[in-house]
């Protein structure tokens, strides 16, 4: 294979603290790669700050006119990384992720054929596996990991690789057509995943690599606990998995997928712990709103597929 040139791309909201810690650690362990640094519009102040940073280490910045959201901001990064630097693989990491040298090699060689979308094992900053490969269940859309698939071997499953840290080669990038920017925030990674896996691509997860992430660095202000998740996370992350029925799956399991909406939702706010209930409107307005909106992107999918008929 010919020699490989290598973009890491972020997308950046608010996160400028995040990049002076972690960016600038995986940018000094990869002298070679291109840094392309996407801002999605938050404030002028922010602007500026990323600017400064940009400037300061020679990265590549992406200045978006709005907040195109996670797979948006991705998407013009990566357009920048192919046309202006010519990159063969991307290198998508969050702002609250890091990963050094030897670790990338690994995601390198691991997609050497390019024709393998490739995650490290993911820890938290504590050392606790956060990522080590996940599955999407049919029957009811729940996620499990490595230990669910080994106690339940024959239940219908899709697996996807996290876009915390993701290594994709262009050929990927070019069969999957990049990210569906509908799903704005969360559920991105699935679904790209699952269209790549149907379109040929090889999933894996490279043992021998590894990336440090702060779990919803981005979506947490500093007095929160480690545990809380922002009504943004609450709402994409209820809505988007109809989203993801609603254009991944048959009508029948779409259907499954539906009449379990509410329970899926108790079960995302409750990765926010039980003290968030004392004062409860916020989660729960999420959740209403994330399963009112994804039932209305299902049943604009099912009016769709009937007029095809």
């Amino acid at each position: 294979m010919s020699e490989r040139a290598l973009a890491v791309v972020v997308v950046n909201y608010g996160a400028t603290a995040l990049l002076e810690v972690n960016l600038v650690a995986t940018a000094e362990a990869l002298p070679d790669a291109r840094i392309v640094v996407v801002d999605n519009l938050s404030s002028l102040e922010e602007r500026e700050r990323v600017e400064r940073l940009c400037s300061q280490h020679g990265w590549d910045l992406v200045p978006m006119s709005t907040n195109a959201g996670f797979g948006g901001g991705v998407n013009a990064g990566a357009a920048h990384a192919f046309r202006v630097g010519g990159a063969t693989d991307l290198l998508l990491l969050n702002p609250d992720a890091r990963i050094d040298a030897l670790s990338t090699s690994a995601l390198l060689d691991a997609t050497s054929d390019g024709t393998t979308l490739a995650s490290p094992r993911v820890e938290d900053a504590g050392g606790k596996t956060w990522f080590a490969g996940m599955d999407v269940y049919l029957d009811d859309g729940s996620m499990g990991g490595p230990r669910r698939r080994r106690e339940q071997p024959s239940a219908r499953r899709l697996p996807w690789i996290s876009g915390a840290c993701m290594l994709v080669p262009h050929a990927v990038w070019d069969l999957v057509g990049g990210f569906d920017e509908d799903y704005f925030l969360y559920w991105e990674d699935v679904d790209i995943s699952v269209r790549a896996a149907r379109l040929g691509a090889r999933l894996l997860v490279v043992d021998s690599a590894l990336a440090v992430h702060d779990e919803g660095g981005t979506h947490r202000s500093q007095d929160q606990r480690p545990e809380a998740k922002s009504e943004l996370y609450y709402y994409y992350n209820i809505r988007n998995r109809l989203l993801f029925a609603s254009s991944q799956l048959d009508a029948k399991d779409a259907a499954a997928w539906e009449r379990t909406a509410w329970r899926n939702a108790r079960e995302v706010l409750l990765r926010g712990g039980r003290r968030q209930f004392l004062r409860p409107l916020p989660p729960l307005r999420a959740a209403w709103r994330g399963v009112r909106d994804g039932r209305r992107l299902m049943a604009r999918a099912r009016s769709r597929q009937g007029a095809e008929v």
